[in-house]
């Protein structure tokens, strides 16, 4: 495949009776989830990182062609120069391969403070990567990452490196008026959005605004960057995220259908398969 699309997640006990049935064990989740999306951004090794056995249980509940798209923890990108990190990101990435086919890109997310300054670092860390057999990825948050000189500087290594570029799309949070509905998610960068590519692979992260309609104009741009993307060979990783994660997935659905109505050339999306559950009707 060259396009897949899912949410950031997928343990959500909130997608029972939509994404998944009424009643699901949460066991199942993840067998429920990859049947209906092709990818998930791995937060969860963000926080902690998991067991080999937990990996090869991932592996083995997910189905050929789904992919997991981990971040390196946290405890790599957030609690001491990257280059401390080389041997804990690579001990990382070994233990990541027990997913086999099902590994995607992973990707390194660094904090709004990780700034310019900071270029040898970063340079040092992911030439220390540049053998590892994976593909890997960078999302920056430091608003001066996207001033220049500092923009061209960091696309022309990530270029020399293959390393892609996470684009990170929080326009829907900050376009509108204050809504309650996002609590907390405005702390998410608020940072320009630069649509470039680095790699043979990009991984787009969609934030998502709970009102539905409100996202329209937002998936409409990217309708257009994916289908120039994919014209030129460019392999595509799609993630929504909400603050009000029970719309993540239809948002997410609603881009797939709009490829599809612009005869983008995606794969089907697993999820449109499976019949709609009845919903119950309320009674006044």
């Amino acid at each position: 495949m060259s396009f897949s699309i899912g949410c950031a997640i997928w343990a959500y006990k909130g997608w029972l009776g939509d994404l998944f049935p009424s009643g699901s064990a949460s066991s199942k989740f993840l067998q429920l989830y990859s049947q209906r999306f092709t990818t998930v951004e791995c937060n969860a090794t963000f926080y902690s990182v998991p067991s080999a056995a937990t990996v090869a249980r991932w592996q083995a509940q997910t189905p050929p062609g789904f992919e997991f798209c981990p971040k390196f923890p946290r405890c790599i990108t957030h609690d001491s120069p990257l280059h401390q990190g080389i041997d804990a990101a690579l001990n990382f990435i070994d233990l990541m391969q027990g997913l086999g086919d099902r590994l995607g890109p992973i990707f390194a997310q660094l904090p709004p403070s990780y700034s310019p300054a900071s270029f040898a670092d970063l340079e040092t860390f992911f030439t220390g990567l540049q053998h590892c057999g994976t593909p890997l990825a960078l999302e920056v948050r430091h608003p001066d990452w996207f001033k220049s000189p500092h923009a061209e500087k960091l696309s022309e290594l990530l270029h020399r490196l293959q390393v892609g570029r996470v684009l990170l799309d929080s326009r829907p949070m900050y376009q509108f008026p204050e809504d309650p509905q996002l609590g907390s998610q405005r702390r998410k960068p608020n940072v320009p959005l630069q649509p470039v590519v680095t790699a043979p692979f990009s991984i787009i992260r969609y934030i998502s605004h709970p009102t539905f309609d409100l996202n329209q104009p937002f998936l409409e741009d990217w309708v257009r960057d994916v289908e120039q993307w994919l014209q030129h060979g460019t392999r595509i990783y799609f993630f929504v995220h909400c603050p009000v994660e029970e719309h993540s997935p239809r948002t997410a659905q609603n881009f797939h259908h709009l490829l599809q109505q612009q005869q983008v050339p995606v794969p089907p999306l697993p999820w449109d398969q499976f019949a709609a559950e009845p919903q119950q009707l309320s009674l006044f």
